[in-house]
This record gives C-alpha cells, structure tokens and sequence, in this order.
C-alpha cells in the first residue's frame, strides 16, 4: 500500500492510464482488506456464541444434550441480556435529569433479542447440533479460538427443531420400552 502511494505521488497527470491503473489497484486491497475483516468480525460473533454455549455446559459432561436440556439452553441465551437492561432501567428510574443516558445501549440490546428470539422461533439460530455427539463432541474438544470456528459444521437449530427431536426421542423410547416387554 505504501508503494502504491509512493507511485501515484509520482504520476504527472491525475488522468493518465498509469494513474487510473494504480487507483484501480489501491481500491481492490482496500476492498480486500475491508472483506477479510468481515470475516474476521463474523468468525468472533459466532467464536463467541460458540464459547457462551460451551461455558454453561457442564465440564465433566461427556453425553450430548437432550432436545429438552438444549432448549432450556437457547432459553437461557437468549435472556442473557435482562440483568443489562434491568440495571440501565434502575440508573434511568434514579436520575431523571439523564433519562435517556444509556439509550443506545439499550437499544442494541433489544434489537438483539429481538432479532434472535425471531430467528429462534422461524428459521433457526446458527448454532452446533449440541444434541449430535459428534458436533458436542467437537464443542468440548474446542480451544475457543476464533479462527477454529470455520471448521465447524453449523446448523440452523429452531423451536420446531427441537420439538421435532423430542417426539422422535419419545418415539424411540416407547419403541424401546415395547421390545423389552
């Protein structure tokens, strides 16, 4: 990038094909730049989540979890934010000269929730199967760093997901219970 600069510094004319050439070039890294850091933001997000997910499992736990424990889980998450907002409406409620201090904060917060209960309930929350040994598996053996999170296979987990699984789950164990009877 330096060099480029120091090329277009030395161009005569703003319009010569040397000039436009070297534009051309400065603007594609800066594109490029500007994409890997996209990615980057996005592979922390999730990188994340991910660790979220991973601290509120239980450390010994070596089973997969159950459509029911997975559920309570999503729950969990997606209420990880009331403390937050319950706290900015206590510093709000005290002083009434400052109502809307931490506004935007607030606002973030809400849009979050909102966005990702709705894509909970429609179609689905990008998240690992933690129901899958393999992907719990992968989960528990994971190092939380941001760059490994490209390695996982993600799926779309939603409500009707997980109630789906349930019913299967109860299927095969009353399957079960009348083949030992």
């Amino acid at each position: 990038m330096v060099n480029l600069k120091k090329e277009l510094q030395k161009c005569k004319h703003p319009n010569s094909r040397k000039t436009k050439a070297l534009s051309k070039k400065a603007r594609r890294q800066n594109n490029k730049h500007k994409q890997r850091l996209g990615h980057a933001i996005k592979s922390n997000i999730l990188g994340e989540k991910l660790n979220w997910f991973r601290e509120r499992i239980e450390g010994d736990r070596q089973t997969p979890l159950t459509p029911e424990e997975f559920e309570q889980l999503i729950n969990l998450y997606l209420k990880r934010f009331d403390e937050e907002l319950e706290q900015i409406s206590l510093k709000q409620s005290i002083s009434k000269s400052r109502n809307r201090q931490h506004c935007a904060r607030q606002d973030v917060i809400r849009t979050t929730i909102e966005r990702e209960s709705d894509e909970y309930r429609t179609g689905g929350i990008e998240l690992l199967n933690l129901c899958d040994s393999v992907k719990f598996k992968a989960l528990k053996d994971w190092d939380g760093s941001a760059i490994n999170v490209q390695h996982f296979k993600m799926d779309l987990i939603s409500q009707n997901l997980l109630r789906r699984m349930k019913r299967e789950l109860e299927k095969n164990t009353i399957g079960e219970n009348e083949n030992k009877t």
